[in-house]
């Protein structure tokens, strides 16, 4: 592998990793394309399998990258509450200044959105940033420093706290998140004819759509769910992060999203909605040999213009979790299948195919 291994105490730990589909992609591209996923849940890997075989016999998943922002919050303490709403709104008056100070020294973050929030004299400031083709974290914290850096020049009332306020917000779950979104905001459907369910699936539409609506978002209203209605989106994210070279603790915020079932005469349409996918193909984590090789096999690493590999790499990554999500369900709506499924494969047999 292309790293140093002389560090004291450097070790590097093997996960299993497999590629399962291939998945059929229909749209914002056409492609048909094996996922790697690397988990230690052996069941996984037939089970994105399963969704996959149906991404194919239904004519592809088609997906939307809606937004894309990677953010951080600086903390900072007014006087008193009247300068730090006079600070919020002078702020907001010379919106240009401040997005010139964050976007200095970087050829590719441009500021998206900021956002303010006052609490008594601390006041926090949301910056959102496009990143290219990186994740972002880096980017956008030295971002923000330049940004503080102005601020305290330009406003020596005010006084540091942090470079981060917990409103960015990294690696916790959150409503801000859910709302305004952190990273790429993809959406992935389909529409899944009668037979090919019962078929394939060995259940039915109707009974899919119905524990939808009573596991999915009943369960995680009863459970106290921030901004999220869904069966397993981590499962498949962590793995698909391990194997790309992601920081796999941000599926914290990638897991928050929501899951959608309905009718469509006697078909159904399925659909994920994942607003904070934190994916890159470059920078940090994407040197080792095997994620420069699955990022090759993904097409993530072609000439494109800035951002369009990552992109892409956001959509692979919430076909996986449609594909996945989809046969969870399936397996739910049948008594007993689930464990049935996760004894056998336990013991050794699978199919990934």
């Amino acid at each position: 592998m292309n790293i140093h291994t002389k560090e004291p105490g450097f070790e590097i730990a093997a996960i299993p990793m497999r590629s399962v589909g291939p998945v059929k992609i229909g749209a914002p591209f056409q492609a048909e394309i094996h996922i790697p996923l690397a988990t230690f849940e052996k069941p996984l890997w037939p089970s994105v399998a399963r969704g996959a075989r149906i991404s194919r016999a239904c004519g592809g998943l088609h997906a939307v990258v809606r937004d894309e922002r990677m953010t951080r919050s600086i903390l900072l303490a007014a006087p008193d509450a009247t300068a730090a709403v006079d600070f919020e709104n002078d702020l907001q008056r010379r919106r240009a200044a401040l997005v010139e100070a964050a976007e200095s020294g970087s050829r590719f973050a441009r500021v998206a959105d900021f956002h303010v929030q006052v609490v008594g004299n601390i006041v926090f400031v949301r910056l959102a940033m496009t990143t290219g083709d990186a994740a972002g974290h880096n980017m956008v914290t030295a971002a923000a420093d330049r940004l503080m850096s102005w601020i305290l020049q330009q406003y020596p009332q005010m006084r540091y706290l942090s470079i981060s306020g917990n409103y960015c917000t990294d690696k916790k779950n959150s409503a801000v998140n859910g709302i305004l979104g952190r990273g790429r905001s993809v959406i992935v459907d389909a529409v899944i004819a009668d037979d090919l369910c019962r078929r394939q699936l060995h259940t039915s539409p109707e009974a899919i759509v119905a524990l939808n609506m009573r596991k999915n978002l009943l369960g995680s209203i009863v459970a106290g769910g921030v901004r999220t209605a869904n069966a397993h989106f981590a499962n498949m994210l962590l793995a698909f992060y391990l194997a790309t070279g992601q920081d796999a603790a941000n599926i914290v915020e990638g897991s928050q999203g929501f899951t959608w079932a309905e009718l469509r005469g006697s078909d159904l349409y399925f659909s994920v909605t994942l607003p904070n996918l934190i994916v890159g193909t470059v920078g940090s984590g994407k040197h080792f040999d095997f994620v420069q090789a699955n990022l090759e096999r993904l097409g993530c690493l072609a000439e494109r213009p800035s951002g369009e590999n990552a992109r892409r790499l956001a959509v692979l990554a919430a076909a996986a979790v449609w594909c996945g999500e989809l046969s969870l369900l399936a397996a739910q709506t049948n008594p007993g299948e689930l464990m049935r499924a996760h004894t056998r494969l336990e013991r050794g047999r699978d199919d990934t195919r």
